[in-house]
């Protein structure tokens, strides 16, 4: 038979593997060779795990695929430990944290570089090359002469540390583990072996030397090969037929041919002897029937679908039992794969007729996966196998498909796809908040409260920056965003003993998924909706949204938490701050009272720290301003003063009954004239002041106005002034 024949010349020209892709070449010469079962072809499997297991070949990659990889190198897990809190008899809290070093093989064959990876079905590397966690990787892209990486090369040392050359791997160095149940995940990458089309000369190369193959596989985006390449061949045969040809000088193999004019082919000859089919007529024609399981799916992995395996199945009626799959390790898209298994089901189905044809001389062209008519039989036919005879050449032919299926649409399913969102980046808002009144509330309260534009944000870490270079560790924030903005417009002034049912402000959120919402005045009355804005606490009962992140506030109560002194000190681009209860609270003794401390935040997606100054700075322990000042002049010219005090923590009024002071010492200082200069100041401990007429009169000869100043003077400072005007 002529597959000896081509077998024969395949070793002569390649080897052993030679002689393998020598029996290809007779596919068109003896179809045993693909007869099914005769060969196990490449699997298509679900996306495996990467592994660390001895013995598992590592595929060679072409074009992009998606692939598991194989764990070749690993640190133990490293334990990080963060202590904070335990200042002043507090209690401490110790966090725990892991990382691991390792790297992941991932092609017996060069790549260019690596796309996205997956780690536990979640992205754990953007398109962008943003790692969604901690840590570092590195790329060596299996070059001859590539290094060792300097990581394994410190940890095993020079002489035991391998280079790996021509393996392409990936090394991750300290990769944070906490969003993995603090163990190594199950990786996947996108692996970039090639940017060009894919070809049969791709697979060959460096495999088999004089071999011209010049097959370009369309609609491949990438292919998986982990065993020899005659069963990866076999796999892609049906599929992308080829015509192996090795009666010249080297193995050629060509796609399926399509011959401008086909070669006619002679009268068929007959034969004398009864044993030669055909007789008197010389040839013998025969239609098989169907195949029990016929070529009817096709699966792959999809690149639509992240590379996830997917199935297109041929048109027609279905068969009873289960029809034939092609199980290909390839990344192509729904439509390609729909093309491919119609037209392969299309060649099947013709390729039932086959006739026996003899001739007694024969055209030299005339060879394996030629194309030929016959005098008599409608329709071209391709040459299959041919053997020389004693009374001539028999030539075994299958008939060629008329024509390509008519495309078909395909759907490759609903995808299920892992957002690739950017990293995003922190912004913070640090501030004391008044005291509650509640004995186990620390004083002074210090929150810090960090949110980002994107919704991809996995928190910060929080450090006490002192003005002096160094940075100390706070601890973290969480996930959960603090809803942060800013003002777009300023906030006018208003009372704060008033419900302000006519000033609004709008305030720009910092992303467009925070949102604000409205409440009664009950539950103002509650607390909700309290805010700080600048340097004012405030409480609106109404928010409007305008579209983009943006909100218009209204029904204000101003002032709260004793920030009376803020009300006429807005402007436009001021931060914004919902005190909902979103973010983390900071240990006073660590924070210290050094003047110009602020606190700062390093999130993944920031390139420096973010910094914010501590607003309401020393609100917790100053005590607050008096208020319902009045004057009066006395009979005989003499100025009376009087207001009413208030204590700290104290913002609801329940029982009628004054709260306790939470100072040492009830005193007051009160001051006339100039803030910055005042004439006369006078210390009293009762909340009133009798200013004699004479030195009234003394007074106000040098500033006629005043003012007065009242201030309630506390343990830890005074508050800020209550300011009156002279009757």
């Amino acid at each position: 038979m002529a597959t000896l024949l081509f077998t024969t010349l395949g070793t002569m020209l390649g080897g052993p593997l030679g002689g393998v892709i020598g029996a290809l070449a007779g596919r068109q010469v003896d179809s045993l060779v693909f007869r099914p079962g005769t060969r196990e072809a490449p699997r298509l499997a679900e996306l495996s795990a990467s592994t660390s297991s001895y013995g598992l070949a590592i595929p060679r990659q072409f074009g992009r695929m998606r692939v598991a990889g194989q764990i070749i190198w690993a640190t133990d897990l490293v334990e990080h430990r963060e202590k904070q809190g335990g200042g002043k008899g507090k209690p401490s809290t110790t966090t725990y944290s892991y990382t691991a070093s390792f790297a992941v093989a991932l092609s017996s064959r060069k790549v260019q570089s690596v796309g996205r990876i997956w780690a536990d079905g979640k992205l754990l590397r953007g398109a962008a090359g943003d790692l969604k966690t901690g840590g570092t990787m590195r790329l060596h892209t299996g070059e001859g002469d590539q290094a060792p990486d300097p990581l394994i090369e410190a940890a095993e040392g020079a002489e035991r540390c391998p280079a790996w050359r021509g393996l392409a791997y990936a090394v991750f160095e300290d990769l944070q583990l906490a969003d993995f149940g603090n163990r190594i995940p199950a990786l996947t990458f996108e692996v970039v072996a090639d940017e060009a089309a894919l070809s049969v000369t791709d697979l060959l190369d460096g495999v088999i030397e004089r071999c011209d193959a010049q097959l370009e596989m369309t609609g491949l985006a990438g292919l998986s090969a982990d065993g020899p390449i005659a069963d990866l061949l076999s796999a892609l045969d049906p599929l992308y037929p080829l015509d192996c040809d090795a009666c010249d000088d080297a193995l050629a193999i060509r796609p399926e041919r399509l011959q401008a004019a086909a070669l006619p082919l002679p009268e068929a000859a007959t034969s004398a002897s009864q044993d030669d089919f055909g007789g008197n007529a010389g040839f013998a024609r025969k239609r098989a029937p169907g195949e029990e399981q016929p070529l009817a799916i096709l699966r792959y992995y999809d690149v639509d679908r992240d590379f996830q395996p997917g199935a297109q199945r041929a048109s027609g009626r279905p068969l009873p039992g289960q029809p034939r799959a092609i199980e290909l390790p390839a990344a192509m898209s729904a439509g390609t794969a729909r093309a491919l298994v119609e037209s392969a089901a299309h060649r099947q189905n013709w390729g039932r007729q086959t006739i026996a044809w003899r001739v007694t001389q024969i055209d030299p062209a005339v060879r394996p996966g030629a194309l030929v008519t016959l005098p008599g039989h409608p329709g071209r036919w391709k040459v299959r196998e041919w053997e020389w005879r004693e009374h001539g050449v028999d030539l075994a032919l299958v008939r060629a498909a008329p024509n390509s299926p008519a495309a078909t649409a395909a759907d490759p399913g609903r995808p299920a796809l892992a957002a690739d969102l950017a990293t995003g980046t922190t912004s913070l808002i640090a501030c004391e908040l008044p005291w509650d009144g509640n004995p186990g509330t620390p004083v002074p309260l210090l929150l810090a409260a960090a949110s980002s534009p994107g919704a991809n944000w996995a928190g910060a870490s929080l450090y006490l920056d002192q003005g002096d270079g160094a940075l100390l560790p706070l601890g973290v924030t969480g996930r959960d965003r603090a809803v942060l903005g800013h003002a777009q417009t300023a906030l006018p002034f208003a009372s704060p003993l008033l419900f302000d049912r006519h000033g609004s402000v709008d305030v720009q959120l910092d992303a467009p998924d925070l949102t604000l919402s409205g409440s009664s005045q009950r539950q103002l009355a509650l607390g909700a909706n309290r805010a700080l804005l600048g340097q004012e606490i405030i409480q609106f009962a109404h928010a409007a949204p305008l579209g983009g992140g943006r909100w218009r506030l209204s029904g204000l109560w101003r002032g709260r938490g004793g920030t009376e002194s803020a009300l006429a000190g807005h402007a436009a681009g001021e931060p914004f701050l919902l005190l909902d209860g979103t973010g983390t609270m900071l240990d006073p003794a660590v924070v210290g009272t050094v003047p110009g401390t602020r606190i700062a935040a390093i999130g993944m997606g920031d390139g420096e720290p973010v910094s914010s100054a501590i607003a309401l700075a020393g609100i917790g322990l100053r005590p607050l301003s008096p208020v319902h000042g009045r004057t009066s002049l006395l009979t005989g010219g003499d100025l009376a003063i009087d207001w009413v005090r208030r204590a700290r923590g104290a913002w609801r009024w329940d029982d009628g009954i004054d709260t306790p002071l939470g100072e040492q010492a009830e005193i007051y200082q009160v001051a006339f004239g100039p803030p910055s200069a005042p004439l006369a100041t006078w210390t009293t401990t009762n909340p009133a002041l009798v200013i004699p007429a004479a030195r009234l009169a003394e007074l106000t000869a040098l500033a006629p106005s005043g003012p007065l100043l009242i201030r309630q003077l506390g343990d830890h400072g005074q508050s800020d002034a209550l300011v009156l005007t002279l009757p």
